[in-house]
Protein backbone atom coordinates (compact mmCIF):
# COMPACT_ATOMS: atom_id res chain seq x y z
CA UNK A 1 0.00 0.00 0.00
CA UNK A 2 1.42 3.19 -1.08
CA UNK A 3 1.48 5.30 1.91
CA UNK A 4 -0.22 9.12 2.20
CA UNK A 5 1.95 12.06 2.60
CA UNK A 6 1.29 13.76 5.48
CA UNK A 7 2.93 17.18 7.15
CA UNK A 8 3.07 18.15 10.88
CA UNK A 9 2.88 21.84 11.89
CA UNK A 10 4.63 22.83 14.91
CA UNK A 11 7.20 20.03 13.83
CA UNK A 12 10.49 21.45 15.63
CA UNK A 13 8.50 21.39 19.45
CA UNK A 14 8.31 18.69 21.59
CA UNK A 15 5.02 17.52 19.97
CA UNK A 16 5.97 17.91 16.62
CA UNK A 17 9.10 15.74 17.43
CA UNK A 18 7.32 13.22 18.69
CA UNK A 19 4.79 13.54 15.81
CA UNK A 20 8.33 12.71 13.78
CA UNK A 21 9.66 10.04 15.30
CA UNK A 22 6.61 7.99 15.55
CA UNK A 23 5.85 8.21 12.25
CA UNK A 24 9.08 7.29 10.82
CA UNK A 25 8.10 3.62 9.91
CA UNK A 26 4.41 4.50 10.30
CA UNK A 27 2.51 1.88 7.39
CA UNK A 28 -0.09 4.49 6.76
CA UNK A 29 1.75 7.47 6.82
CA UNK A 30 4.63 8.97 5.62
CA UNK A 31 6.14 12.81 6.59
CA UNK A 32 6.74 14.68 3.31
CA UNK A 33 6.41 18.08 4.98
CA UNK A 34 7.57 20.37 7.79
CA UNK A 35 6.64 23.50 9.07
CA UNK A 36 7.19 25.41 11.86
CA UNK A 37 8.15 29.04 12.61
CA UNK A 38 9.00 31.92 10.85
CA UNK A 39 12.96 31.69 12.83
CA UNK A 40 13.19 27.86 11.81
CA UNK A 41 11.80 28.18 8.05
CA UNK A 42 14.38 27.79 5.22
CA UNK A 43 16.38 25.33 7.46
CA UNK A 44 16.99 21.42 6.86
CA UNK A 45 15.32 20.50 9.83
CA UNK A 46 18.20 18.79 11.00
CA UNK A 47 19.18 22.25 11.69
CA UNK A 48 16.40 23.57 12.99
CA UNK A 49 15.96 21.04 15.54
CA UNK A 50 19.84 21.18 16.40
CA UNK A 51 20.77 20.63 19.84
CA UNK A 52 17.40 20.49 21.32
CA UNK A 53 16.12 17.60 19.41
CA UNK A 54 14.52 15.70 22.67
CA UNK A 55 13.22 12.35 22.10
CA UNK A 56 16.13 10.22 22.55
CA UNK A 57 16.91 8.55 19.35
CA UNK A 58 18.60 10.02 15.88
CA UNK A 59 16.00 12.48 13.65
CA UNK A 60 14.89 10.03 11.10
CA UNK A 61 16.96 10.26 7.99
CA UNK A 62 13.98 10.46 5.94
CA UNK A 63 12.20 14.01 7.18
CA UNK A 64 16.08 15.05 8.33
CA UNK A 65 17.15 17.02 4.98
CA UNK A 66 13.37 18.31 4.51
CA UNK A 67 13.30 22.28 4.39
CA UNK A 68 11.20 23.19 6.72
CA UNK A 69 8.31 25.84 5.84
CA UNK A 70 6.71 28.81 7.80
CA UNK A 71 3.26 27.09 9.24
CA UNK A 72 1.85 30.42 8.67
CA UNK A 73 2.26 30.07 4.82
CA UNK A 74 -0.40 27.47 4.12
CA UNK A 75 0.04 27.75 0.35
CA UNK A 76 3.47 25.85 0.85
CA UNK A 77 2.08 23.12 1.35
CA UNK A 78 -0.46 22.40 -0.93
CA UNK A 79 0.83 19.65 -3.47
CA UNK A 80 3.42 18.48 -0.85
CA UNK A 81 1.01 16.75 1.42
CA UNK A 82 -2.33 15.51 1.65
CA UNK A 83 -3.42 16.39 5.45
CA UNK A 84 -1.29 17.73 8.20
CA UNK A 85 -0.98 16.81 11.86
CA UNK A 86 -1.49 20.11 13.88
CA UNK A 87 1.40 20.56 17.01
CA UNK A 88 1.52 24.30 16.94
CA UNK A 89 2.30 26.91 20.23
CA UNK A 90 1.40 30.29 19.85
CA UNK A 91 -2.49 32.11 20.56
CA UNK A 92 -5.26 30.35 20.96
CA UNK A 93 -7.34 32.43 18.09
CA UNK A 94 -3.96 32.49 16.05
CA UNK A 95 -4.25 28.45 15.83
CA UNK A 96 -7.93 28.36 15.61
CA UNK A 97 -7.49 30.38 12.29
CA UNK A 98 -4.59 28.70 10.82
CA UNK A 99 -5.78 25.30 11.32
CA UNK A 100 -9.09 26.87 9.55
CA UNK A 101 -6.91 28.17 6.89
CA UNK A 102 -5.29 24.98 6.14
CA UNK A 103 -8.46 23.24 6.06
CA UNK A 104 -10.28 25.91 3.41
CA UNK A 105 -7.40 25.44 1.05
CA UNK A 106 -8.54 21.23 1.38
CA UNK A 107 -5.95 20.00 4.06
CA UNK A 108 -7.51 18.48 6.58
CA UNK A 109 -5.89 19.17 10.16
CA UNK A 110 -5.50 16.34 12.89
CA UNK A 111 -4.73 18.39 15.44
CA UNK A 112 -3.47 18.41 19.16
CA UNK A 113 -3.71 22.04 20.09
CA UNK A 114 -6.44 23.26 22.07
CA UNK A 115 -7.93 26.03 20.32
CA UNK A 116 -10.65 23.68 18.18
CA UNK A 117 -11.64 21.64 20.87
CA UNK A 118 -14.65 24.04 22.10
CA UNK A 119 -15.88 24.57 18.47
CA UNK A 120 -19.32 22.19 18.72
CA UNK A 121 -18.88 21.33 14.70
CA UNK A 122 -15.28 19.90 15.48
CA UNK A 123 -15.00 16.66 16.62
CA UNK A 124 -12.72 15.75 19.71
CA UNK A 125 -11.90 12.69 19.59
CA UNK A 126 -11.00 9.18 21.97
CA UNK A 127 -11.31 6.54 19.49
CA UNK A 128 -12.30 3.82 21.78
CA UNK A 129 -15.33 6.25 23.22
CA UNK A 130 -16.57 8.50 20.30
CA UNK A 131 -15.67 7.52 16.98
CA UNK A 132 -19.31 7.94 16.05
CA UNK A 133 -18.44 11.71 16.42
CA UNK A 134 -16.54 12.02 13.27
CA UNK A 135 -20.02 12.43 11.49
CA UNK A 136 -19.88 15.59 12.35
CA UNK A 137 -17.18 16.32 9.85
CA UNK A 138 -19.44 16.75 6.92
CA UNK A 139 -21.13 19.44 9.07
CA UNK A 140 -18.33 20.88 9.69
CA UNK A 141 -17.57 21.17 6.02
CA UNK A 142 -21.06 22.72 4.62
CA UNK A 143 -20.88 24.90 7.52
CA UNK A 144 -18.14 26.22 5.84
CA UNK A 145 -17.86 25.43 2.75
CA UNK A 146 -14.98 23.27 2.88
CA UNK A 147 -14.44 20.80 0.05
CA UNK A 148 -11.81 18.00 1.44
CA UNK A 149 -10.56 19.65 4.55
CA UNK A 150 -11.80 19.80 7.89
CA UNK A 151 -10.48 19.28 11.29
CA UNK A 152 -10.47 16.92 13.98
CA UNK A 153 -8.99 17.63 17.65
CA UNK A 154 -7.13 15.39 20.25
CA UNK A 155 -8.45 15.94 24.08
CA UNK A 156 -6.26 17.53 26.71
CA UNK A 157 -3.55 14.85 28.40
CA UNK A 158 -5.00 14.76 31.76
CA UNK A 159 -8.09 12.82 30.70
CA UNK A 160 -6.82 10.05 28.99
CA UNK A 161 -6.00 8.15 32.39
CA UNK A 162 -9.80 7.82 33.40
CA UNK A 163 -11.88 8.56 30.43
CA UNK A 164 -11.70 4.75 29.18
CA UNK A 165 -12.28 3.86 32.62
CA UNK A 166 -15.05 5.79 32.94
CA UNK A 167 -16.62 5.45 29.53
CA UNK A 168 -16.43 1.29 29.46
CA UNK A 169 -18.59 1.66 33.37
CA UNK A 170 -21.40 3.41 31.39
CA UNK A 171 -21.28 1.60 28.32
CA UNK A 172 -21.88 -1.36 30.64
CA UNK A 173 -24.81 0.21 32.38
CA UNK A 174 -23.35 1.95 34.99
CA UNK A 175 -23.62 5.64 34.76
CA UNK A 176 -21.37 7.73 36.70
CA UNK A 177 -23.20 10.88 38.44
CA UNK A 178 -20.17 12.79 40.21
CA UNK A 179 -16.03 12.15 40.62
CA UNK A 180 -13.60 13.64 42.24
CA UNK A 181 -9.80 13.38 40.38
CA UNK A 182 -6.59 14.45 41.16
CA UNK A 183 -4.00 14.36 39.05
CA UNK A 184 0.01 14.35 39.75
CA UNK A 185 0.81 15.80 36.05
CA UNK A 186 4.45 14.87 34.55
CA UNK A 187 6.89 17.67 33.49
CA UNK A 188 6.98 16.67 30.03
CA UNK A 189 2.97 17.88 29.61
CA UNK A 190 4.31 21.30 30.09
CA UNK A 191 6.48 21.69 26.68
CA UNK A 192 10.08 22.11 26.19
CA UNK A 193 11.98 23.85 28.50
CA UNK A 194 8.44 23.64 30.53
CA UNK A 195 8.73 24.17 34.22
CA UNK A 196 12.31 24.90 35.81
CA UNK A 197 14.16 22.44 37.51
CA UNK A 198 14.10 25.30 40.35
CA UNK A 199 10.60 24.57 40.62
CA UNK A 200 10.19 21.27 40.18
CA UNK A 201 13.20 19.36 42.43
CA UNK A 202 11.78 18.47 45.73
CA UNK A 203 8.91 20.04 45.08
CA UNK A 204 4.93 19.73 43.75
CA UNK A 205 3.68 22.53 42.23
CA UNK A 206 -0.69 22.58 42.98
CA UNK A 207 -1.64 24.75 40.33
CA UNK A 208 -1.37 24.25 36.37
CA UNK A 209 -2.95 26.83 34.73
CA UNK A 210 -6.44 26.23 32.54
CA UNK A 211 -5.66 22.39 33.81
CA UNK A 212 -8.78 22.36 35.74
CA UNK A 213 -10.90 23.23 33.64
CA UNK A 214 -9.76 21.43 30.74
CA UNK A 215 -10.31 18.39 32.80
CA UNK A 216 -13.98 19.12 34.32
CA UNK A 217 -15.16 19.95 31.11
CA UNK A 218 -13.92 18.05 28.14
CA UNK A 219 -14.83 14.50 29.53
CA UNK A 220 -18.91 16.18 29.14
CA UNK A 221 -17.83 16.81 25.55
CA UNK A 222 -16.18 13.22 24.49
CA UNK A 223 -19.12 11.89 26.15
CA UNK A 224 -21.66 14.01 24.04
CA UNK A 225 -23.39 13.41 20.92
CA UNK A 226 -23.61 15.11 17.44
CA UNK A 227 -27.80 16.61 17.41
CA UNK A 228 -28.10 18.28 14.23
CA UNK A 229 -24.97 18.97 13.05
CA UNK A 230 -23.32 20.00 16.29
CA UNK A 231 -21.61 17.86 19.02
CA UNK A 232 -24.00 18.12 22.59
CA UNK A 233 -22.64 17.40 25.31
CA UNK A 234 -23.46 15.13 28.20
CA UNK A 235 -24.45 16.16 31.52
CA UNK A 236 -22.97 14.20 33.71
CA UNK A 237 -20.72 12.86 35.12
CA UNK A 238 -19.95 15.88 37.22
CA UNK A 239 -16.03 16.19 37.76
CA UNK A 240 -14.14 18.02 40.58
CA UNK A 241 -10.15 18.16 39.46
CA UNK A 242 -7.31 19.01 41.50
CA UNK A 243 -4.06 19.17 38.57
CA UNK A 244 -0.55 19.19 39.83
CA UNK A 245 2.32 18.91 38.52
CA UNK A 246 4.82 16.49 40.05
CA UNK A 247 8.97 15.52 39.30
CA UNK A 248 7.85 12.58 36.82
CA UNK A 249 9.45 12.84 33.77
CA UNK A 250 6.22 10.96 31.69
CA UNK A 251 3.28 9.38 32.86
CA UNK A 252 0.07 11.90 34.59
CA UNK A 253 -1.44 9.68 37.44
CA UNK A 254 -4.80 10.36 38.26
CA UNK A 255 -6.70 9.30 42.05
CA UNK A 256 -10.40 8.88 41.10
CA UNK A 257 -13.16 8.40 43.35
CA UNK A 258 -16.49 8.04 41.45
CA UNK A 259 -20.42 7.59 42.75
CA UNK A 260 -22.74 5.82 40.37
CA UNK A 261 -26.41 7.09 39.42
CA UNK A 262 -27.56 4.23 40.25
CA UNK A 263 -29.59 3.06 43.53
CA UNK A 264 -27.79 1.23 45.84
CA UNK A 265 -28.60 -2.09 45.04
CA UNK A 266 -27.85 -1.99 41.10
CA UNK A 267 -24.16 -0.29 41.74
CA UNK A 268 -21.76 -3.32 40.36
CA UNK A 269 -19.43 -4.82 42.60
CA UNK A 270 -15.78 -4.35 42.51
CA UNK A 271 -15.19 -7.81 40.85
CA UNK A 272 -17.59 -6.64 38.31
CA UNK A 273 -15.87 -3.62 37.54
CA UNK A 274 -12.71 -5.35 36.48
CA UNK A 275 -14.31 -7.64 34.80
CA UNK A 276 -15.86 -4.40 32.82
CA UNK A 277 -12.49 -2.87 32.49
CA UNK A 278 -10.74 -5.58 31.62
CA UNK A 279 -12.93 -6.53 28.71
CA UNK A 280 -13.42 -3.47 27.24
CA UNK A 281 -12.61 -3.11 23.28
CA UNK A 282 -13.52 -0.31 21.24
CA UNK A 283 -13.47 0.52 17.25
CA UNK A 284 -9.69 0.17 16.93
CA UNK A 285 -9.48 -2.65 18.86
CA UNK A 286 -11.79 -4.56 15.93
CA UNK A 287 -10.58 -2.48 12.89
CA UNK A 288 -6.77 -3.28 13.87
CA UNK A 289 -5.76 0.25 13.93
CA UNK A 290 -1.62 0.47 13.23
CA UNK A 291 -1.26 2.14 16.99
CA UNK A 292 -4.50 0.72 19.09
CA UNK A 293 -3.04 -0.88 22.22
CA UNK A 294 -4.51 -4.37 22.29
CA UNK A 295 -5.56 -3.96 25.39
CA UNK A 296 -7.09 -0.27 26.50
CA UNK A 297 -7.20 -0.37 30.07
CA UNK A 298 -4.72 -2.69 32.06
CA UNK A 299 -5.98 -3.76 35.70
CA UNK A 300 -2.71 -4.27 38.27
CA UNK A 301 -3.43 -6.02 41.85
CA UNK A 302 -0.27 -5.17 43.17
CA UNK A 303 -0.71 -3.06 46.15
CA UNK A 304 1.63 -0.10 44.81
CA UNK A 305 0.80 -0.13 41.03
CA UNK A 306 0.47 1.86 38.97
CA UNK A 307 3.79 3.56 38.89
CA UNK A 308 4.67 6.11 36.00
CA UNK A 309 8.42 4.50 35.42
CA UNK A 310 7.07 1.13 35.63
CA UNK A 311 3.72 1.15 33.56
CA UNK A 312 3.47 4.64 31.04
CA UNK A 313 4.65 2.10 28.40
CA UNK A 314 1.96 -0.39 28.40
CA UNK A 315 0.75 -1.86 25.55
CA UNK A 316 3.04 0.64 23.19
CA UNK A 317 2.69 3.58 26.09
CA UNK A 318 -1.19 3.40 24.53
CA UNK A 319 -3.33 1.50 26.87
CA UNK A 320 -4.55 3.03 30.74
CA UNK A 321 -3.32 1.19 33.84
CA UNK A 322 -5.51 0.87 36.91
CA UNK A 323 -4.44 0.07 39.85
CA UNK A 324 -5.84 0.21 43.87
CA UNK A 325 -9.64 -0.12 42.56
CA UNK A 326 -11.43 -0.77 46.02
CA UNK A 327 -14.47 1.27 47.90
CA UNK A 328 -14.98 4.88 48.75
CA UNK A 329 -16.13 5.62 52.40
CA UNK A 330 -17.44 9.06 50.54
CA UNK A 331 -18.20 7.76 46.74
CA UNK A 332 -18.52 4.45 45.56
CA UNK A 333 -15.24 3.41 44.64
CA UNK A 334 -11.87 4.99 44.29
CA UNK A 335 -9.28 3.74 42.04
CA UNK A 336 -5.26 5.09 40.56
CA UNK A 337 -5.19 5.56 37.09
CA UNK A 338 -2.03 6.06 34.59
CA UNK A 339 -1.40 7.37 30.88
CA UNK A 340 1.64 8.25 28.64
CA UNK A 341 0.83 11.79 28.81
CA UNK A 342 3.05 12.15 25.63
CA UNK A 343 2.13 9.10 23.97
CA UNK A 344 -1.07 8.30 24.26
CA UNK A 345 -2.44 12.11 25.31
CA UNK A 346 0.03 13.51 22.36
CA UNK A 347 1.37 12.39 19.36
CA UNK A 348 0.13 8.93 18.90
CA UNK A 349 -2.77 9.76 20.51
CA UNK A 350 -3.41 12.20 17.62
CA UNK A 351 -1.73 9.77 15.21
CA UNK A 352 -4.57 7.00 16.50
CA UNK A 353 -7.49 9.63 15.44
CA UNK A 354 -5.64 10.03 11.58
CA UNK A 355 -5.88 6.28 12.12
CA UNK A 356 -9.89 6.20 12.20
CA UNK A 357 -10.07 9.05 10.37
CA UNK A 358 -8.54 6.89 7.79
CA UNK A 359 -10.41 3.97 8.24
CA UNK A 360 -13.51 5.60 8.22
CA UNK A 361 -12.74 6.89 4.55
CA UNK A 362 -12.18 10.97 5.31
CA UNK A 363 -8.89 10.53 3.41
CA UNK A 364 -9.94 8.09 0.47
CA UNK A 365 -10.52 11.79 -2.04
CA UNK A 366 -7.63 13.45 -0.83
Amino acid sequence: MERIAVGVLGATGMVGQRYIANLENHPWFKVTYVAASPRSAGKTYRGAVENRWLIGADIPASVGDLIVEDANNVEAALGKCKFVFSALEMGKDEIKALEEAYAAKGIPVVSNASANRWTDDVPMLIPEINPDHTDVIYDQQNHHGWDKGFIAVKPNCSLQSYMAPVFALQKAGYPVKRMVVTTMQAVSGAGYPGVSSFDMIDNVVPYIGGEEEKTERECLKILGKVVSGKIQNAETPVVSAHCNRVPVIDGHTACVSLEFDLPEGKKPSLEKIEEVWTAFRGLPQELGLPNAPEHPIIVRHEVNRPQPRRDREADKGMAVTIGRLRKCNVFDIRFVALSHNTKRGAALGGILNAELLKAKGFFDNL
